[in-house]
């Protein structure tokens, strides 16, 4: 059998999956399909011949990819081998016999075609700080140093032993400011001071001093304290295990001494500056991905935003909370993400599957999670279809409501308690899928996440409720930019409505709303307009005139936070009526004209400010005459000027220049001494 250009080879494990070969693959949409029993012993020849045909072959089998990886090798091929779990994922199950949709639907979705991410380089030469408190910290570096470039800083160390043999520089000192990344860490230390070659019962020190520098490239912290950097356990480079757990040391110890060389590392958010509603002219708007990164990798930068590819731990939460889509996440591509969830529930519906609950979770404890299910447990429900992303936390509203659009009746997503911190943006988006959906009358409860580390626990929450009925299934194809995709989930999952409503209010911080402008005390500034990162305020460049367009507004705050006269107030809301997708008009004012020649060069209502601001309030506008030329066009306003002589630059008459013979015939008056005659 063939999808997307792929040869698949679909194996029962033994006898262990009930499989009907002729089924799936007209559940496939293909003409035939010889399944194998030991795809990976007995019957490997299946495996070497369909490699040797140049085509790109999808095994589906994960637990034995090494060995076929390692058959294609000794085969002396170059084709693209590709792998999914159709066992532990569908297969193996108490309902496994009803899991055919569930399998065409994974074989799909894993013949399609991903993209690359791209990456960033991190180089590391080796050269470590080992920061602790005691003899544990000397240990350590002892223990590394024939692998690592080792220095130990030791913070308020206490009778702490010198060792027999200095094989490490040892010093004394406080981090108090910390930066950076695997291969590129900088410190700054307080209370800085070389460790005394003298020192005899305990280590001794010389005089200290504050706000010594160092760069190194790994980080081992053993004090146990607060952390150098937020979201510690994400930051490449630094490990910081419990000191008083010994297999945690090791383990950190092992890792330490493989984290040497060049290393690649995903980019995994992509960042489009001019969609960014962050700031306009140091006005603060959205700051929603700054308040939920984690490790600090996003920082004001201006305008926008600047995401440091070295520190961001590919969390996604950013991309997840963004109204714009000035961030989305890149692994895979947004487009891909689409169109794997496309794939999928398309798939699991057109091979007669009902009801499925879109089960995502990421590659660790999420697929461990299953596994468990499925080998001691009762596997999961036949309806339940898995569906893999590098981390959870990198899902937003805009998937929520397409994958509903797209025929799932339940959303859940699994996620590691550990990382309960972490989930304040997805919490976010989970409440505002909520809201529309419940709004909309789909009832509650269609997107919610399971937290659980227990297999048991999870498996009995995939099994105690019946899914409701699927929304009906959407035909728009994952395509485009991301609001303007969910902005079609959204229509059609109005459409679809059992209670569909045209205006759907929302809370505060949602992505999507109108405006309530005080058109009598809006002056037509038109600053707004300008500080609008969306174009959804726009002018005329024709007359004076504001006009709205609420599709395009994201509740970014730019417009309020720049309105001088402090008239515009959010309101978050979706209105589903067609008069959301067109201009609606806000203000309209005749042009103010010059009262002496007649050009339009304003708005009145701009003039009226003005004038009511300086007249009879600066000293340079407290006659009628000053007054008037605020109503006049700059062009007369010069001319008028000119003409009454009024130079503001004008000082007094200069004084007429005196000489040495004028100083002379003062005195000779100031003596009697007549003036000589002139002759």
């Amino acid at each position: 059998m063939e999808l997307g250009g792929k040869r698949v080879l679909v194996c029962d494990c033994n006898g262990t999956i009930a499989l009907d070969g002729k089924a799936l693959a007209k559940a496939c949409g293909a003409a035939s399909l010889e399944t194998n029993t030991l795809l990976c012993r007995a019957q490997l020849a299946n495996f070497t011949a369909a490699i040797s045909g140049g085509k790109p072959v999808l095994v589906a089998c994960t637990q034995e990819a090494p060995l076929f990886v390692e058959m294609r090798a000794e085969a002396g091929v170059d084709v693209d081998l590709h792998f999914t779990n159709i066992r532990e994922r569908a297969g193996w199950s108490v309902e496994g016999e009803r899991a055919l949709p569930k399998i065409a639907a994974l074989l799909a979705e894993a013949a399609l075609d991903i993209p690359p991410t791209p990456s960033v380089s991190l180089k590391s030469g080796g050269t470590a700080l080992i920061y602790g408190r005691d003899e544990a910290a000397i240990e350590a570096a002892h223990r590394l140093a024939d692998r690592l470039d080792c220095t130990v800083l030791l913070k308020d160390p206490h009778d702490v032993m010198p060792p027999r043999l200095t094989e490490v520089p040892m010093f004394r000192g406080t981090v108090v400011a910390a930066k950076g990344y695997l291969g590129a860490f900088d410190i700054v230390v307080d209370g800085y001071a070389a460790a005394l070659p003298s020192s005899r019962r305990s280590l001794a020190f010389e005089a200290p001093r504050n706000g010594a520098g160092a760069k190194c490239d790994l980080i081992l912290d053993l004090t146990g304290g607060t952390p150098l950097f937020p979201a510690p356990s994400k930051r490449d480079g630094y490990f910081r295990p419990d000191p008083g757990d010994p297999a945690a040391v090791q383990a950190a110890l092992f890792d330490l001494v493989e984290m040497v060389g060049e290393f690649e590392k995903p980019r995994y958010v992509r960042y489009e500056a001019s969609l960014c509603a962050h700031s306009r002219s140091k006005k603060t708007g959205c700051t929603r991905c700054l308040d939920v990164c984690p490790t600090g990798a996003i920082t004001s930068a201006g305008d926008q935003v600047a995401i440091d590819p070295y520190i961001c731990a590919g969390c996604g939460s950013c991309a997840s909370v963004c109204p714009t889509g000035a961030s989305t996440y890149a692994l895979p591509p947004q487009e891909a993400l689409f169109k794997r969830l496309h794939t999928l529930l398309a798939t699991y519906r057109r091979a007669g599957g009902e009801r499925p609950v879109l089960l995502v979770h990421d590659g660790r404890i999420g697929e461990e999670m299953i596994a468990l299910i499925a080998r001691h447990g009762r596997g999961l429900p036949a309806n339940v279809l898995p569906f893999a992303v590098n981390e959870v936390t990198q899902v937003g509203f805009d998937f929520m409501v397409v994958a509903l659009a797209y025929g799932a009746s339940l959303l859940r997503l699994l996620v590691d308690p550990k990382k309960r911190d972490e989930l304040v943006g997805l919490a976010g988006q989970i409440g505002l899928a909520e809201a529309a959906l419940t709004g909309l009358g789909y009832g509650e409860g269609r997107v919610a996440t399971i937290e659980a580390t227990d297999p048991d626990a999870v498996e009995a929450l995939l099994y105690a409720r019946p899914a409701p009925q699927a929304p009906q299934a959407g035909a728009f194809l994952p395509m485009g930019e991301r609001r303007g995709l969910t902005m079609l989930a959204l229509h059609h999952l109005h459409e679809a409505a059992p209670a569909p409503i045209d205006v759907l209010p929302l809370a505060a911080g949602a992505p999507f709303g109108g405006l309530a402008i005080d058109s009598e005390g809006c002056t037509l500034c038109l600053s707004c307009v300008s500080a609008c990162p969306t174009g959804a305020l726009i002018d005329n460049p024709e007359r004076p005139m504001l006009r709205f367009i609420e599709e395009a507004f994201v509740q970014c705050g730019l417009c309020k936070a720049t309105c001088p006269e402090k008239v515009i107030q959010l309101k978050p809301r979706f209105n589903f009526t067609t008069a959301a997708k067109s201009p609606s008009l806000v203000k309209e004012e005749e042009p103010a004209c010059c009262i002496r020649c007649g050009k339009a060069f304003g708005t009145q209502a701009a003039i009226d400010k003005v004038i009511d601001m300086l007249a009879g309030k600066h000293s340079m506008f407290t006659g009628g005459d000053t007054t008037e030329r605020i109503r006049m066009c700059a062009d007369c306003r010069l001319i008028v000027q000119a003409e009454n002589a009024i130079d503001p630059f004008a000082a007094r008459p200069r004084p007429p220049t005196r000489t040495t013979e004028d100083d002379l015939r003062e005195r000779e008056l100031a003596r009697g001494v007549p003036k000589k005659p002139i002759h």
